[in-house]
């Protein structure tokens, strides 16, 4: 089979092996099968589709709707290089799915407004599939409703005008789109469970997305609820891209 490509840009190991490991154990996939880049780490390398059965890219601590003289030198080349890369799998209709980072990434690419209108709190939260997500194959076996971890300080404000909306939910009016035939982005992280919910608290706790105070109630509203749907994304895309 074609590998896989994942595409990470958190530049704490824990928490970045953490994603990663988690993507390899729902998907399905060996680590032979899942090729792996940290670009805040490193340039982007060439990227062949013909060579690959889909794109992966995980979350992280960039956000599309920083400012521009805020963002850092990398973050500005990841975005250059995200932008280029999504030129051509955009044009060729190929398998993509973006978690948290992906919906900045896809969102803007393909004109859609993200802002800090609907930034939401780190933990559990209801999703709720549109018709359309229901419909949708990569959604297959998803309950209508479902219990997903998110927290971001970004969302999508205005769908792109390419897009197809598949999830939402009560804070956030867009939690998973589709453009074209296949490539997806996600609000909403279909890797996190609750260890790994439980790590980011931990590893994020100063940075913004909560009062570092109240990290441990957000672990102890998170352990009250069981998160298994949203992993079944990850399968469902391996399963039905791998070629």
């Amino acid at each position: 089979m074609r590998p896989f490509l994942f595409l990470g840009t958190r530049a704490e190991d824990v928490a970045a092996d953490g994603e990663y490991d988690a993507v390899l154990r729902y998907s399905g996939l060996a680590a032979t099968s899942l090729r792996r880049v940290r670009l805040e780490r490193e340039p982007l390398p060439r990227v062949d589709p013909d060579e690959l059965s889909g794109v992966i890219v995980g979350g992280g601590p960039f956000n599309s709707s920083d400012p521009e003289d805020e963002k850092s030198a990398v973050q500005h080349r990841v975005e250059r290089e995200m932008a280029a890369l999504l030129d051509d799998l955009v044009d060729r209709d190929f398998p993509f799915l973006g978690a948290c980072y992906g919906v900045g990434t896809l969102g803007t690419h393909q004109g859609g407004v993200v802002d800090r209108t609907y930034s939401e709190p780190v933990g559990p939260a209801e999703i709720e599939l549109t018709p359309e997500g229901l419909a949708d194959p990569l959604l297959a076996g998803v309950p209508a409703r479902f219990t997903a971890y998110l927290g971001h300080k970004e969302a999508v404000r205005e769908l792109p005008p390419s897009a197809t909306l598949l999830a939402r939910s009560a804070d956030a009016p867009v939690q998973m789109f589709r453009v074209r035939r296949n490539l997806y982005a996600t609000q909403f992280h279909p890797e996190l469970d609750l260890a790994g919910i439980e790590l980011r608290v931990e590893v994020y706790r100063t940075y913004g997305y909560f009062p570092p105070e109240e990290g441990d109630r957000i672990v102890a509203r998170s352990r009250e609820h069981r998160v298994t749907a949203p992993m079944r994304i990850l399968r469902n895309f391996v399963d039905r891209y791998t070629r």
